[in-house]
């Protein structure tokens, strides 16, 4: 301590200039929805059917570089409610989050881009089908939870077996 009572401490800092960031870091910069459509087409005959719908739901993820630390994301949820007279509805949703990723592997990277990042993006775009359902005339549509983290390890170790040239499953 100096005489004055201001606290002297002589930091090492293993080299790096004054300042630097070398810690590993990602995060979500924001979100927003990319494209909406809500396709209603039956309406009003279908709110009179009886018969429940079959819901398919399907989802994709996509990523692309928009700056040197700054990848999008893109969640891609398409749902369509099929009855026996026709399909009641279809709700297609784009959407997307601003990543950035500073200091990661490219396992890391790859890993929070295909994994975490839609976990993290997921319960907003769910959210917003449900609404999208609702204002189109139907009970909301509540999307499962789904496990991004397995679904993503599944992904990569079918694509390193099938690197590898091994059946991929059970067998």
């Amino acid at each position: 301590m100096a005489d004055d009572g201001n606290i002297i401490a002589n930091l090492d800092l293993a080299g790096e200039p004054n300042g630097q960031d070398t810690a590993p870091a990602a995060g979500i910069i924001s979100q927003y929805i990319k494209d909406l459509s809500v396709e209603n087409s039956n309406a009003p005959e279908s709110f009179q059917w009886e018969d429940a719908p079959q819901m398919d739901v399907q989802f994709n993820i996509a990523s692309r570089q928009i700056a040197d630390e700054v990848h999008e994301v893109e969640l891609k949820i398409s749902v369509a409610a099929k009855a026996a007279k026709g399909t009641a509805y279809i709700v297609d949703l784009a959407y997307c989050g601003l990543i950035g990723m500073r200091n990661l592997d490219d396992g890391q990277a790859h890993a929070f881009t295909y994994a975490e990042a839609p976990r993290i993006l997921f319960p907003f775009a769910r959210r917003i089908i449900a609404d999208a359902v609702r204002d189109a005339g139907y009970p909301p549509l509540m999307l499962e939870p789904l496990d991004f983290n397995g679904l993503y390890m599944e992904q990569l170790s079918a694509q390193q077996q099938a690197a590898a040239g091994a059946p991929a499953g059970n067998a």
